[in-house]
């Protein structure tokens, strides 16, 4: 009787299960859940506490709907039983916190804190606390303190301690009430297990915990903020789980709400795109994989722990046990994309779009591909939503350079996609440059799977073959892997990932191979975003940073405005 395993992909937009059975790695069923209150960036649900600029929030009921919804669809259209599912993993975006009481229930579901903004989940894009990133940063550096090296020599604004510290600065009272500040996906697998049991990959990724060191020590929190010394005690306190363990197994309660059996393994949490990495068959340094999506997180293995400046962090045993996890990332791609269409495309291509039936993207996809390399004299910076790596900055802001009276909508669309294919080789170029070899590139998720001028692009630009997971919800097979793992050999699961990753990882049998006269050309363009890089990204001309201060200062005046009216 054959065995499965479900896993659950939780995104920026909606959250997905697949079932798949176990050793052989085929995806039985697949279900997706949108969450009802997507992404907060404008108001509460209350629809009148409005948010600055740069907030990101999400409400937790949503991640329980996907759990309540998804798993008996997947068990249903498969016409598989409980009986037969002996694990289940999950991962999600990251770094994605929220503050729970004591009971774990978070603090946004209390009626007393439901129209504060701060008890509500912050998502990986909010990037609010850019000030308190900013300031971490500056007292790291003068106390030499020698984790942020581990940082590529920067921590984010998306990261766990910028957050915590923005709400003991803006909203102390949430932070006194919080008991703990858990990551999302260490919450659901509260939710699960009936216990809370934080995940290695976020706590060495994104809250700045290692493996031999712990967290920093109460020294470093106390010259940030004494109010924060005793931080990890107070608020992220709990075990710390290695990744390709058990975390428990699903209680009654929570049987009732997935329809699963009391007892079946749970997995420690993990973040989408590390869990990936096997997904597609990695095991073994030297083998990037590019997880793209509405952001791009770039995962590779290494031997030794490596310094590399711009990096989101390097940790031991973070993505494939015995292993150096390195970790870089692009927060605008899909986003980007997105953007373009809903602000920037005229109603006549909208049209068009919609009389032959096709996306819209779809269309600009296939006027772009009719451009030759260099046609459109377009160069643009990838950095709409900030930049993550190299330069791990979020107040950095796009540029398109060269536009005419006569530009056309798929030549800036053609000129975004190159922006992101620079802003992966510029990643790429930094490894390999500080002694962490990238010899083999791989590429997930729906843009990947789908684009095919995209990948090609990506492919010209790196001069590289570029191999595609054979999955269209690598994360989501990943985290069943990891489901099967926990499950152990003795229950019809592995007893290691990498074992796991030999039967049921798999990529496409075509690859996208480089282009010789379009690679030609990219270098030279490359040059060019190289340039702008370094001349906005490193202080040599700050406007971008003006620019969002004027506007800050303008929109608090009139704030102003329409309180005394």
């Amino acid at each position: 009787m054959a065995k499965y395993s479900i896993g659950i992909d939780y995104g920026t937009q909606s959250g997905r299960a697949v079932l798949v059975e176990v050793g052989t790695g085929r995806e039985v069923a697949t279900a997706v859940k949108h969450y009802a209150h997507g992404v907060m960036d404008e108001y509460l649900p209350d629809g009148k506490t409005r948010l600055e600029h740069d907030w990101a929030l999400q409400h937790p009921s949503d991640y329980l709907e996907v759990l309540e919804i998804t798993i008996p669809e997947v068990l249903a259209k498969a016409q598989v039983s409980p009986d037969d599912v002996i694990g289940l993993g999950i991962d999600f975006t990251a770094c994605t916190v929220l503050p729970v009481d004591a009971a774990g229930t978070p603090l946004c579901l209390k009626p007393e804190y439901s129209s504060h903004p701060h008890s509500y989940v912050k998502l990986w894009k909010h990037h609010a606390a850019q000030e308190e990133a900013n300031a971490l940063n500056a007292i790291a550096e003068e106390r030499g303190e020698k984790f942020l090296k581990r940082y590529g020599g920067k921590i984010s604004s998306e990261w766990m301690i910028p957050k915590v510290w923005q709400i003991l600065n803006e909203a102390p009272e949430i932070y006194d009430a919080a008991d703990q500040v858990l990551e999302a996906t260490d919450w659901v697998i509260s939710q699960l297990t009936g216990e809370v049991k934080r995940n290695s990959c976020t706590a060495g990724y994104k809250a700045i915990w290692h493996k031999q060191e712990g967290y920093p020590p109460k020294e470093f929190f106390k010259a940030l903020d004494p109010r924060l010394e005793n931080v990890v005690e107070a608020k992220l306190s709990g075990p710390i789980i290695p990744i390709g363990s058990k975390a428990g197994e699903i209680t009654v309660e929570a049987a009732k709400l997935t329809g699963l059996n009391p007892g079946t393994a749970v997995a420690v949490a993990n973040v989408d795109a590390h869990v990936a990495v096997p997904a597609v068959g990695i095991t073994e340094p030297g083998k990037l994989l590019m997880i793209m999506g509405t952001s791009t997180c770039h995962i590779l293995l290494g031997e030794k722990e490596e310094i590399v400046p711009g990096m989101c962090g390097v940790v031991e045993d973070g993505v494939i046990p015995g292993y150096m996890g390195y970790e870089a990332g692009q927060s605008c791609v899909g986003d980007h994309f997105e953007w373009f269409t809903q602000n920037c495309v005229p109603a006549s291509y909208h049209q068009e779009a919609e009389e032959r039936g096709i996306d819209i993207h779809q269309l600009l996809t296939e006027k772009a591909a009719k451009l030759q390399v260099g046609e459109s004299g377009l160069l643009a910076l990838d950095w709409w939503n900030g930049n993550r790596s190299t330069l791990v900055d979020a107040d950095l802001t796009g540029v398109l350079l060269g536009a005419t009276l006569l530009t056309k909508p798929e030549e800036i669309y053609r000129a975004l996609i190159e922006a992101t294919a620079y802003g992966t080789r510029m990643i790429v170029e930094t490894f390999r440059s500080n002694g962490v070899p990238v010899e083999e590139v791989y590429a997930a998720g729906g843009i990947a799977e789908k684009n095919a001028l995209m990948m090609q692009i990506y492919s010209d630009v790196l001069n590289m073959e570029i191999k595609i997971s054979a999955s269209s919800q690598t994360p989501a097979l990943g985290s069943a892997m990891f489901g099967a793992v926990a499950a152990g050999k003795d229950r019809g699961g592995y007893d290691s990932i990498t074992q796991a990753a030999k039967d049921m990882g798999r990529v496409k049998e075509d690859a996208y191979t480089p282009k010789r006269e379009n690679a030609g050309v990219y270098d030279r363009l490359f040059k060019e975003y190289a340039t702008l890089y370094e001349y906005f990204g490193r202080g040599e001309n700050n406007v971008m940073k003006t620019l969002k201060k004027i506007k800050a200062e303008s929109a608090r005046k009139e704030e102003t405005v329409c309180w005394n009216s």
